[in-house]
């Protein structure tokens, strides 16, 4: 059996252990289509022998940037990483400008685009870039099809050498360089060995219950995030059919047409779909009402391990045959597990979700730390409420004198690509400072407390931690997304950006004379009576310095694209500090 220690080691192992029928499933024009194993590799090694005569040497860079996750992201990753070059996935939502420098930073002399829209971009930048040629997965008039290598690696006589640069690749190489999306200033190129990644994947793939050959994952996160790549190396470890949603806004959709029994996910979407299922239970009326909220506020009560006793449990198995099945059917029916990561998730929903019989196991980690360092597994009592479960065997994760966790152990970074100085920052030895605050419990399992460039001090010289604000406030129906703010200020405040889709439903039921538009909406005295209520109820659970003082509403939907949000849903703080200044001054300057 194949010994994994580069990533390309992967698909090879599962050749030889499930060779799947359906290992990689992509939608193309309404319909699935299914790739095997062993068509994966023939492809990957055909883009291999296609790359040597291109070429291609140990260590050149090829970009590979898409909209969506495919099976040709897949076929490309491997057929880059077994002839000893590195892949830089670059996220598709960047401005022309960013994507400029990050292929011109990783000297990339090639690059592979998903679709129209992604090569526009590209086109903008070129002729300022070292790129030899675009080609594109979708069929784009003017542009190269990626096929094309197919037709140039036909012929199999130098598949030789392809296996000679397999073998020359060590455990110890660089794999691929992530830029990471940087809040401010230029991303940070991070670069990470197939060793980092290998062992990460190994070692979190102990931590990922009931998935084996046969079962479905939904794949939906950005493929050129660490977090989702990762968990695609997981699942091919394990056997699994990986589908590609069409994108996010398709999720429920082809979760319906799969069935998947595990998909990974970030807060936000959990946030997302629970306000449209309670939305939903607040359009019934009578008994159906009452036991919608009967069976929400009885998930809400929910308790690992049984501890809530064997009369909740019974009353609990009533609601999952009356209510919480329906949660599951609009999520394909067969869905148990789902991996949370990249920020801190309501432990309400936490509790919710795991009550409705599909359980959300939180994880921590970074770019840096290949991502995972701790994740939850219900199984063998590695799950605990508001924890981000225990660390991975092989990490070591230690709390500083100040609170910031620091990480060792084989997944922890090369360093950042030409920027030994930013390296030398964020490391103690063989110790990676996260930036995160953070405590292990007497359990040994991990808690965040905040990051430590998040938390602040107000003019009085009050700590405010934004994150646990944030987190209470997002559980009022009237509010999307909330950032809070006040460093250096006398009281602590907050930009918010209203929840359109509810108010302009609650609205209509309430008869309103309010215009159904965003501006109206934030400008509406009745709205913002209404969010100060909010606001107001949720300040009680607040020491007094901590409580919101001052907020504005924002008129726009934050966004991936309008450059409020990461790829993976996080808020870009000091972006949205900039973009609403206006809205900034207005609280603390009027």
């Amino acid at each position: 059996m194949t010994e994994i220690t580069r990533l390309f080691d992967f698909p090879y192992y599962q050749l030889e252990k499930y060779n799947l029928d359906t290992a990689l499933v992509t939608k193309y024009n309404g319909e699935w289509v299914k790739t095997s194993t062993k068509e994966y590799l023939d492809k990957a090694n055909a883009v291999s022998r296609a790359l040597l005569r291109m070429g291609i040497q140990k260590d050149d860079k090829i970009a590979v940037i898409s909209s969506t996750n495919r099976t040709e992201w897949n076929i490309m990753d491997i057929g880059v990483l077994q002839v000893g070059a590195q892949n830089i996935p670059i996220y598709p939502t960047i401005c022309a400008e960013d994507y400029e420098y990050v292929l011109n930073h990783s000297e990339a002399i090639y690059c592979f685009v998903s679709d129209t829209e992604v090569l526009e971009k590209v086109r903008k930048v070129q002729a300022n870039t070292k790129l030899k040629d675009v080609y594109s997965f979708d069929h784009i008039e003017g542009c190269k099809h990626y096929s094309e290598l197919f037709d140039l690696g036909k012929d199999d006589s130098n598949q030789s050498e392809v296996e000679n640069r397999k073998n020359a690749v060590l455990p110890s190489d660089l794999a691929t360089i992530i830029y990471t999306s940087g809040t401010t200033g230029k991303p940070k190129g991070v670069m990470l060995t197939h060793n980092n990644i290998t062992t990460n994947a190994l070692q979190g793939a102990k931590r990922i219950p009931n998935i084996s050959a046969g079962s479905r994952v939904l794949s939906f996160l950005p493929i050129c995030h660490i977090f989702e790549r990762v968990l695609i190396y997981i699942y091919q470890h394990s056997g699994t059919s990986i589908y590609f949603a069409e994108g996010i806004d398709k999720i429920g959709d082809n979760a319906k047409e799969i069935k998947p029994n595990m998909m990974s996910v970030v807060p936000r979407l959990l946030e997302k779909v629970f306000d449209k299922i309670y939305l939903k239970g607040e359009e019934l009326t009578g008994i159906k009402k009452s036991l919608f909220d009967w069976a929400v506020k009885l998930g809400e009560q929910w308790e690992p391990y049984g501890k809530n006793g064997w009369w909740y449990e019974f009353k609990l198995s009533i609601a999952n045959k009356i209510i919480f099945n329906k949660w599951r059917e609009a999520l394909g029916g067969e869905l148990h597990t789902m991996v949370s990561g990249s920020a801190a998730l309501q432990t309400r929903l936490s509790k919710v979700f795991s009550a409705a019989g599909m359980k959300v196991m939180q994880g921590y980690g970074l770019t840096e730390t290949s991502p995972v360092v701790s994740v939850e597994m219900y199984e063998n009592n590695l799950f605990k409420l508001g924890t981000v479960g225990k660390p991975i065997d092989g990490v070591e994760v230690k709390i500083a004198d100040d609170g910031e966790i620091l990480i060792k152990g084989p997944n922890v970074m090369m360093g950042y690509y030409k920027d030994p100085e930013k390296t030398a920052e964020v490391m103690s030895g063989d110790y990676f400072h996260t930036g995160d605050k953070g405590e292990i419990d007497e359990d040994g399992f991990l808690k965040i407390t905040g990051r430590k460039k998040e938390m602040f001090k107000t003019s009085g010289g009050k700590y405010v931690i934004p994150p646990l604000l944030e987190g209470k406030f997002k559980q009022s129906l009237f509010i999307e997304q909330i950032m809070v703010v006040g460093e250096g200020e006398k009281m602590p405040a907050a930009l918010v950006q209203p929840n359109f889709e509810y108010i302009k439903d609650w609205i209509e039921k309430e008869k309103l004379d309010i215009e159904q538009t965003n501006e109206a909406i934030v400008s509406s005295k009745i709205v913002i009576d209404q969010i100060q209520k909010e606001i107001s109820t949720c300040n009680l659970g607040f020491g007094k310095w901590e409580q919101i003082k001052r907020f504005e509403l924002t008129p726009n939907v934050w966004s991936i694209d309008g450059g409020e949000l990461t790829p993976t849903m996080k808020m870009k703080r000091k972006v949205i500090v900039e973009i609403y200044k206006d809205l900034y001054e207005k609280i603390y300057r009027p």
